[in-house]
């Protein structure tokens, strides 16, 4: 397995997408008829307890790996071959130009040569790897190359999560490309298949809130944010005395007392409303534009109810909650009203799983 298998011809047969972040693991299975049209053949996830993964870094392997085993039994996939990711925090990326028509051994001759101006590690300590883009944009008979790079023990990390679990890890991704290929869909179904829009996407985590703003297929602006709906399972654990395992899962099954929504969840969404529009304030600020013209919220914590009437009250641009199952037909191993409940925090694992169909 190559570090960040983008290269084209590499289609798999059958592939799972595994999502695997602070708060759990989620699992995609896509099939596609021969019009095109997707279908969600699987999807489950696993919850992890707090600390099992900090930073990106496995730090409770053997308990991660058991919860990996479980969300496949949950799914009932018997499918083998994996799409993962590496958090954005672990690889370090870079657009570079190189001369037109060299070939694939003196293309990654080049490429060792440009890394090493990069990555502030020995090229023997980290998994590197590389796609061209296209043509450069700047220089014309030069193309543009996207250079990527992990350290080899967190790129490990996952491969032998994978292998533990009984699978072979086929594609590992950045989180960030990933759901950046299932949002593709979602922008593509705007009304004028979403040409020329500035969409603002929010990625709503545990314990980060990422801002990505794209037009077309360009991202403009990038921004983490120490922001997620960890924070509510803590002000729910301190509220009620509860284990923040409990808390979480009295947050998820809707189990919390009457005082829930005045004490703690009003006050939540409408500070995470402020956070939302904080960030798109620094991006007008430190870029030429000053509008968005869709906002788009995904993340478990997106499905609060409110958020999205809250942020666009607040930002004054609309905003609506990502599915990325949206126009895909489900199979039957697949229940519509959790689908869509859970949709929001799939995205990810979605984009990951498309990666079967890439040309």
């Amino acid at each position: 397995m190559s570090f960040l298998d983008f290269l084209p011809g590499r289609r798999a047969a059958s592939l799972i997408g595994l999502d695997v972040s602070s708060s759990g693991v989620k699992l995609v299975e896509l099939g596609r008829h021969a019009s095109g049209e997707y279908v969600v053949e699987r999807m489950a996830s696993e919850p992890f307890e707090k600390g099992w993964i900090v930073d990106g870094q496995i730090e409770k392997f053997d308990e991660v790996a058991d919860a990996v085993r479980r969300v496949l039994l949950k799914s009932g996939t018997k499918t083998k071959q994996v799409a993962l990711a590496m958090p954005q925090s672990s690889v370090i990326t870079k657009k570079i130009n190189l001369p037109g028509g060299l070939r694939e051994e003196e293309l990654e001759l080049q490429v060792e040569a440009e890394a090493n101006q990069y990555i502030p590690f020995s090229l023997d300590e980290v998994s590197l790897d590389f796609c061209v883009i296209g043509p450069s944009p700047d220089a014309v008979g030069d193309v543009e190359v996207l250079i990527a790079a992990s350290r080899k023990d967190r790129v490990q990390d996952r491969q032998g999560l994978a292998e533990a679990a009984g699978l072979k890890p086929v594609v590992l991704d950045i989180e960030s490309h990933a759901s950046r290929l299932a949002i593709g869909r979602i922008i593509g179904a705007l009304p004028n298949e979403g040409r020329d829009a500035l969409v603002a996407l929010f990625e709503i985590g545990a314990d980060t809130t990422s801002l990505k703003v794209l037009r077309d297929d360009e991202l403009l602006y990038d921004r983490d944010q120490a922001f997620g709906g960890a924070q509510l399972t803590q002000l729910i654990s301190r509220q009620y005395g509860l284990s923040f395992e409990e808390a979480e899962t009295k947050k998820l099954a809707g189990d919390l007392p009457d005082d829930y929504e005045a004490q703690l969840l009003t006050p939540f969404v409408e500070s995470m409303a402020q956070e939302v529009g904080r960030a798109l304030q620094y991006f007008f600020t430190s870029t030429p534009h000053h509008k968005v013209h869709y906002i788009l919220l995904s993340g478990g914590t997106a499905s609060l109810p409110g958020l999205t009437d809250r942020v666009t009250q607040l930002t004054g641009f609309a905003a609506r909650i990502v599915n990325p199952f949206d126009g895909m037909q489900l199979g039957p191993g697949v229940r519509e009203g959790r689908m869509r409940r859970d949709a929001p925090s799939y995205l990810t694992a979605c984009g990951l799983a498309m990666r079967r169909f890439l040309q």
